[in-house]
């Protein structure tokens, strides 16, 4: 079975040579910065260079005229140059919680190929789902909306990818930077990750973001079902389109090699599982419960986050001793060395650490001060705008800076038009949780694993506008004909 990891030494892909098309998005990106120091005037500095520097690293990761990962490092570059903010809130972001999050789950992920677990599990998932695509889709897609409601998207996304990835190997989808299946099962998960959150309070610190102004409005404990009970409809009819959407996607065959019985065949085939494929799915298991089951435990030890968790199961498989005689343990340090998707790791950072500038310069405030100050007074345009503005910080900085700018807008501009902020914070709260083109946030995971970030961007452009124009429609139809929705 190939490996995913083989391409990690090999000589740079063709699309990243040199030539004219690509000399030109090499300078593109500078000439977008530059264009924003001097066509910006009315703004402070700081905050024409972030809207420069989001340009610039937005024409190098769809237009590729360098690999995705060199792209991520441009925030440390910049801000060394410009001092915009204190790099230590830049350098963090390359090794943040998430980041180290995501380095644990590649540590399983790698003993998972190593002692075969992979292949199991990609066959029994071929055998649960079967080979049709459009069934694949929706499985992946529901699976990962539903975990995400429980569990931090960054956790499901890490996790659900590598089986994905290592399904579609096996049935022969080697090169998975080329393989349009691959890149749409990939969406499909990373997007389900993304907007599973809006289900429940549990599904980010974005949400929670929320519950507190909702307490702060009425000065009582806001009760956690009533959001589900309020934002579920939404979640249903935005699952809808952007299931729609990826179906929308042209692809080149409708079902993968292979029947249903056939993987039935192949997975009885396999001998027993050994002690390694054991060892290696409960550790896997353990550290989705205890990122799970997070509440019970945070009191006694309140720095053991998920991040930690997986890191540290990731550090086990290391030392763990093997039952082949041939391996000392589920993992070498070594094969972790050249089998972890520094890529990933980085391009994850690097969208991260653009975030952090655009919110720190006061980049994001000074656009939300432009929105404070247009005419709002309510209604379906209201609705519009505040969907908008919110998705396109979701995209550029994250779903929680978004949230946490967002909503203080919203909750004055409402309160000035004498308006119930109540189904405002309900829309607002569906649109910090909608974001789908840029590779930021999770949207990263994928591109570590092969996904081009020109078709995350292409179909992600379609999903974004789509879902702004139906979250504005439905939230506009629930305050004006569902009376509870306009309630705590």
């Amino acid at each position: 079975m190939p490996t995913r990891r083989a391409h990690i030494h090999a000589p740079l892909p063709p699309h990243y040579k040199l030539n004219g098309k690509k000399a030109f998005s090499l300078v593109l990106g500078p000439l977008f910065f530059a264009a924003c120091l001097f066509l910006l005037d009315g703004f402070e500095f700081p905050v024409q260079a972030a809207v420069g520097l989001l340009l610039w690293m937005c024409v190098w990761w769809v237009l590729l005229p360098v690999p995705v990962a060199v792209t991520a490092f441009l925030p440390i570059i910049i801000n060394a140059f410009l001092d915009l903010v204190p790099m230590s809130s830049v350098t963090g972001k390359y090794f943040s919680e998430i980041t180290i999050l995501l380095l644990g789950a590649d540590l399983l992920s790698i003993s998972w190929e190593k002692c075969g677990l992979d292949k199991r599990l990609a066959i029994r998932a071929l055998c649960v789902i079967g080979p049709r695509i459009n069934q694949q889709i929706i499985v992946w897609f529901m699976l990962a909306t539903l975990l995400s409601m429980l569990l931090p998207n960054a956790v499901v996304c890490a996790v659900m990818i590598p089986i994905a990835i290592s399904m579609l190997k096996f049935v022969g989808e080697t090169d998975i930077r080329q393989s349009r299946i691959a890149a749409v099962i990939m969406v499909a998960i990373a997007w389900g990750s993304g907007i599973g959150g809006l289900g429940t309070p549990l599904g980010g610190a974005m949400n929670l973001v929320a519950v507190d102004y909702f307490e702060q409005l009425t000065g009582q404990e806001y009760a956690y079902v009533s959001w589900s009970l309020h934002l579920l409809p939404m979640l249903a009819v935005i699952c809808i389109l952007n299931l729609a959407l990826i179906f929308s996607i042209k692809l080149d065959k409708k079902t993968l090699p292979g029947s249903k019985d056939f993987f039935l065949a192949e997975y009885a085939k396999l001998p027993a599982m050994n002690r390694d494929e054991k060892i290696g799915l409960f550790i896997f298991c353990l550290a989705t419960v205890l990122a799970f089951l997070r509440p019970l435990y945070a009191s006694l030890l309140p720095g053991l986050k998920p991040a930690y968790v997986f890191l540290l199961l990731g550090m086990l498989v290391i030392i763990t001793p093997s039952c082949k005689k041939e391996r000392s343990s589920l993992l070498s340090w070594k094969e972790a060395e050249q089998g972890v998707l520094w890529g990933l790791l980085f391009i994850f950072a690097g969208g991260t650490a653009l975030g952090a500038i655009i919110t720190d310069t006061g980049a994001a405030a000074a656009i939300a001060g432009i929105v404070s100050h247009l005419n709002l007074t309510g209604g379906f345009i209201t609705i519009l705008v505040f969907t908008a503005f919110t998705v396109m910080l979701a995209e550029t900085a994250s779903n929680t800076a978004a949230a946490a700018i967002a909503l203080p807008i919203v909750i004055s501009v409402t309160q000035t038009a004498e308006l119930n902020p109540i189904p405002y914070i309900y829309i607002t709260s569906a649109a910090f949780n909608a974001a789908y083109m840029l590779p930021t946030s999770i949207r990263a995971i994928p591109l570590g694993y092969g996904l081009s970030p020109g078709f995350l961007f292409q179909h992600g452009v379609n999903q974004t506008v789509a879902t702004i124009f139906l979250i504005s429609v439905a939230g506009w139809l629930l305050m004006k004909f569902w009376p509870y929705f306009c309630t705590i």
